[in-house]
C-alpha cells in the first residue's frame, strides 16, 4: 500500500509539472488544469432501520483534474481526473467474513466499529466559471461523476473486550460510482458526493436487501 501510494503522489506532480504549461497559452484560450484536495464529513445513508446513524466519519481525496475547454474563453469546460481517497467510518453496522461468505449483524452495542478503505478516483466534470485568462479568481460550479475502484476495505470492530478485523471482504463492491457538485469562490469551494452504487453487492440484513451508500459534504481546494 505504502508503494502504490507513492507512485500515486509522483504521477500527480508529473502530470502537473506538464498541466502547467498547457495552461500557459498565449491569447484568449486557456484551461485550469488542476491538483485538488477535498476533506469531507461522511455518512452512511439507506441504512436497515434497526442499525443507528454512523458516529464522526470523514473522507479525504488528493488527485489531479486535466481541464479541456469547450469554447474560446475557456469558462466552460470539461475535465478528467485521476486521485486517491481515503474513508474512515464509525458506525453500527456489524461486518464479518465468515468461511468466504460477508454476514452482517446489529452492532449498536460494540465496543468499537472502524470501517476503513483505500480507493483510486476517477473524476469526470462538466465546468463552468467565472474566469479569464488573466483572473486567477472566480466563481465556479463543477458537476459531474466520480468513478470509485476500491484498493483495501477493512472492517474492524471490538466486543466484549476482544478485537476482530476483516479485510477485503467478498461482499464489499470494488467499483462503484457517484454524483459530484463543487461550488465556490477561489480556493475555497463546497463539495458533495452522493453514490449512487450501494456499499455490498448480493448483501442481506435480516432478510432485508442492504443498499448501504455513502454520503460526503465538506470543502474542497483546488491548486492550480
Amino acid at each position: 500500500m505504502k508503494n502504490t501510494v507513492t507512485f500515486i503522489f509522483i504521477l500527480f506532480f508529473t502530470l502537473f509539472s506538464f498541466a502547467q504549461k498547457d495552461s500557459l497559452q498565449l491569447g484568449d484560450r486557456y484551461s485550469e488544469d488542476q491538483l485538488y484536495l477535498s476533506i469531507n464529513y461522511a455518512q452512511f445513508f439507506k441504512q436497515p432501520n434497526a442499525i443507528t446513524k454512523s458516529s464522526f466519519s470523514y473522507g479525504l481525496s488528493v488527485g489531479f483534474m486535466k481541464d479541456i475547454t469547450l469554447n474560446k474563453q475557456g469558462n466552460f469546460s470539461f475535465a478528467l481526473g485521476f486521485g486517491y481517497g481515503f474513508d474512515f467510518f464509525n458506525h453500527q453496522l456489524k461486518v464479518e467474513e465468515l468461511n468466504g461468505t460477508t454476514v452482517f449483524n446489529n452492532g449498536n452495542s460494540l465496543n468499537s466499529n472502524v470501517f476503513k478503505s483505500h480507493n483510486l478516483e476517477f473524476p469526470i466534470e462538466i465546468r463552468w466559471r467565472t474566469s479569464t485568462a488573466k483572473k486567477y479568481k472566480f466563481w465556479r460550479i463543477y458537476t459531474g461523476i466520480k468513478f470509485i475502484y476500491n484498493l483495501s476495505n477493512h472492517f474492524d470492530y471490538t466486543e466484549n473486550n476482544n478485537s476482530f478485523s476483516f479485510s477485503n471482504v467478498s461482499a464489499y463492491k470494488k467499483l462503484q460510482y457517484g454524483l459530484t457538485l463543487s461550488t465556490g469562490y477561489d480556493a475555497f469551494n463546497l463539495n458533495v458526493f452522493y453514490s449512487l452504487t450501494p456499499l455490498f453487492e448480493n448483501a442481506t440484513f435480516s432478510n432485508e436487501e442492504l443498499n448501504t451508500g455513502i454520503l460526503k459534504f465538506g470543502l474542497i481546494f483546488y491548486i492550480l
